[in-house]
């Protein structure tokens, strides 16, 4: 059988979606940062991959989506944080972390609806403690977007940004909606290809296989990325959730239609391949 190349991230986050699957003998996992799966996956270096939301308007090919599973929440997230020195209202330039196309337009849509602002989008590398050129005297920025583990294990001191919006929160609030962070998605002229729909069942199982063990998932993943114990079990078992379901693609529209309508991205709708065709049923 043809092996199905599958683009997964290594955040915690993605833990209850991916672990075990490097053990199915259909799949090859090839890892990057999430702003890499589309890339790759326009590129035809993988066949499906765990795809940041906004990019299903974004992506020079057409992508279709398979409901599988996702990264999301409905509510607060805790990874997914603008840290500002600032009142968000007063903000000018926000330094946005590289890693992920989703979260700087979410933190763009939230700030022009709730805080109407529409600040300077810069690049920051978190993971080099320096952005741009222009912070070189002071490596922090005045505003900051960082998601992921670092969130937690390398966040910039609270002294320094007294103002903070958790960005799945300020979407709940804003639209009554869950948020979908990322989802399995595969290139639409794929979409109906019987390897693909097959590699589709396989990550939907092992989806419930995960939830059933995440315990497991989260004394051991958890403190391999340096998380304490109980703020993993929050995290993964209360604050995500990993369903693709009406409300999840709800919001999946939703967050697509106001990122058009601020000019952030072209008009899309998400073509989601039915679960019965992926997984059988």
């Amino acid at each position: 059988m043809q092996k199905v190349r599958v683009g997964v991230v290594r955040f915690l986050n993605a833990c209850p979606l991916i672990e075990g699957l490097a053990k199915c003998a259909d799949l090859d996992l090839v890892a990057a940062v999430p702003s890499q799966i589309t890339p790759m996956l326009e590129r035809g270096e993988i066949d499906i991959g765990l795809v940041s939301t906004i990019d299903a308007a974004l992506a020079s090919v057409p992508l279709a989506q398979l409901p599988a599973g996702g990264i999301g929440c409905d509510g607060p997230t805790l990874t997914v944080r603008v840290f500002s020195r600032c009142e968000p209202g007063e903000m000018h330039t926000l330094a946005v972390d590289t890693d992920s196309h989703t979260s700087v337009v979410l933190a763009q849509v939230i700030l022009a609806r709730v805080h109407g602002v529409r600040p300077r989008v810069v690049d920051f590398d978190a993971r080099e403690g320096a952005g741009a050129a222009e912070f070189s005297d002071d490596p922090w920025p005045e505003s900051l977007l960082l998601i992921g583990d670092k969130v937690v294990t390398a966040s910039p001191p609270a002294i320094r940004y007294p103002h903070q919006i958790d960005l799945g929160e300020a979407w709940k609030t804003l639209t009554g909606l869950p948020f979908v962070y990322a989802v399995w998605m595969c290139r639409s002229e794929d979409a109906g290809k019987e390897h693909i729909l097959s590699a589709a069942a396989t990550l939907h199982r092992q989806r419930l296989r995960n939830a059933a063990r995440l315990d497991w998932i989260i004394t051991t993943r958890a403190r391999e990325k340096g998380w304490p114990d109980d703020l993993a079990r929050q995290y993964l078992g209360e604050r995500l959730r990993f369903e693709i379901e009406a409300a999840q693609r709800t919001a999946v529209e939703r967050f697509l239609a106001e990122a058009h309508d601020l000019g952030l991205a072209p008009k899309a709708s998400p073509r989601w391949i039915e679960i019965s065709d992926a997984v059988g049923v």
